[in-house]
């Protein structure tokens, strides 16, 4: 099956749940991220500022902030390319491109300082791949720290029996 099938399947799928049993999931998802072992003892984490339709991580990342954890964003810089930026509140965001709220200030380079990255997708499959929006843009940032821990988050209907890959997709550690 093409990728572009896989996104078709996928958004129907969303669409048969209410923003409230999305936000249910949503729940029940960042609860089991706060209490997994990599997250606990991260100090550098990697995450993204949901979009609608996503797994929200709005109030995760605030909660990540009080505990102390050193919060990183990724901002869209142009057609191709995401850089890092740190997050310490929402007095950080601006809305960038695509709409997505984003933190403003100096990009963050000391990429092998990150413990954590904490990675979206319209879906995955059990081997860990990833199937993104079509842009590559998450795959060309976490090519740039292979040694980090990376964990894909998705709503379970998002889960796949097999996305299809090439040589440029970035395999995830862990799907949650």
């Amino acid at each position: 099956m093409f990728k572009s099938e896989i996104r078709k399947q996928i958004k129907a799928r969303k669409a048969q749940f209410s923003r409230a049993q999305l936000a249910d999931f949503s729940q029940a998802i960042t609860d089991r991220l706060l209490h997994h072992p990599r997250l606990k003892a991260a100090k550098t984490i990697l995450l993204y500022y949901s979009l609608p339709d996503e797994v929200d991580t709005h109030e995760l990342v605030n909660r990540l902030v009080t505990m102390g954890k050193q919060i990183l964003l990724p901002v869209v810089i142009d057609g191709e390319n995401l850089e890092v930026r740190h997050y310490r509140g929402l007095q950080d965001l601006c809305e960038g491109s695509f709409h997505i709220l984003e933190p403003v200030g100096e990009p963050f380079t000391a990429y092998d300082q990150i413990d954590l990255v904490v990675v979206p997708g319209v879906g995955f499959d059990a081997a860990g791949n990833r199937l993104g929006r079509g842009k590559g843009y998450y795959d060309r940032l976490l090519r740039q720290m292979p040694d980090t821990y990376k964990l894909g988050v998705c709503f379970d209907f998002q889960k796949v029996e097999t996305i299809p890959t090439d040589q440029y997709d970035i395999q995830m550690h862990e799907v949650l």
